[in-house]
């Protein structure tokens, strides 16, 4: 077989998150969410087919037919420093890394949504490599690179046969867990400081007074009160139902 494939490389300055967009990743299975310490200075999106040549006597180049899709990566590079704090720098590292382990409870790594402004990729991480810079003079690392790479998770259909059940361990725990928790065809929201609910219901459902389904997923009391780096539900477009008064 043969991969033919496409990568997209983005360029995105290494600043202080509070100063644009933050860098986020939420565990679909329990809902926390934590910030990056700095935004990636670029990402690397890779997506493309599978073909499998065929096989004909005879023929100088043989045909190619085309197998499947191959499913879209995510990588990069994270920066961590803790020298000023003059804290051991794993303590803000480890949390990524730990996102490598089965949950106990669904015994599969978590569902993962990793958000940065506009860019929300539903995933499994599938690689986080570690590598330190600068220590005290104790030894203790405050200064590391992490590279990640995520892999996107698609939904699927699971089928059961007399009782057995056929997927992936990733796949019946997302199942559980995303299904369950967030809903299928549900999205994730990371706020923002300049975020409204009426603002979100246009980018989200296509219609800015919708923002009242969005307060009542979130059981929201307050739409004036949006503070940023809240993770919103966003229901299904199908499933807003009345309008309101857009805040």
């Amino acid at each position: 077989m043969a991969d033919f494939g496409v990568v997209r490389r983005v360029a995105v300055p290494r600043v202080p998150t509070h100063e644009q967009a933050k860098a986020t990743i939420v565990n679909t299975f329990t809902r926390e969410s934590f910030s990056v310490m700095y935004n990636p200075e670029e990402f690397k999106l890779e997506q493309g087919n599978t073909f499998a040549e065929v096989g004909i006597p005879g023929l100088g180049t043989p045909p190619v037919q085309y197998v499947r899709g191959k499913a879209r990566t995510l990588s990069m590079e994270l920066f961590f420093d803790t020298y000023e704090a003059g804290t051991d720098v794993r303590q803000s590292t480890s949390p990524v890394v730990a996102l490598l382990d089965k949950d106990p409870r669904e015994q599969a790594p978590p569902v993962l949504l990793f958000s940065l402004g506009r860019l929300q990729f539903q995933c499994v991480l599938v690689e986080a490599g570690q590598r330190f810079t600068m220590f005290l003079r104790d030894g203790t690392p405050v200064r590391s690179t992490l590279s990640v790479r995520f892999q996107e998770y698609v939904s699927l259909e699971v089928d059961v046969h007399q009782g057995l059940f056929f997927g992936s361990p990733t796949v019946s725990a997302a199942v559980n867990a995303v299904g369950a928790v967030i809903g299928v065809g549900t999205t994730l929201h990371i706020t923002t400081a300049s975020d409204t609910l009426s603002g979100i219901a246009g980018a989200y459902l296509g219609d800015p007074g919708l923002w009242r389904e969005i307060a009542r997923a979130n059981r929201i009391d307050d739409p004036l009160n949006l503070s940023p780096g809240r993770t919103l539900v966003i229901p299904p477009r199908t499933a807003a139902g009345g309008r309101g008064d857009a805040r």
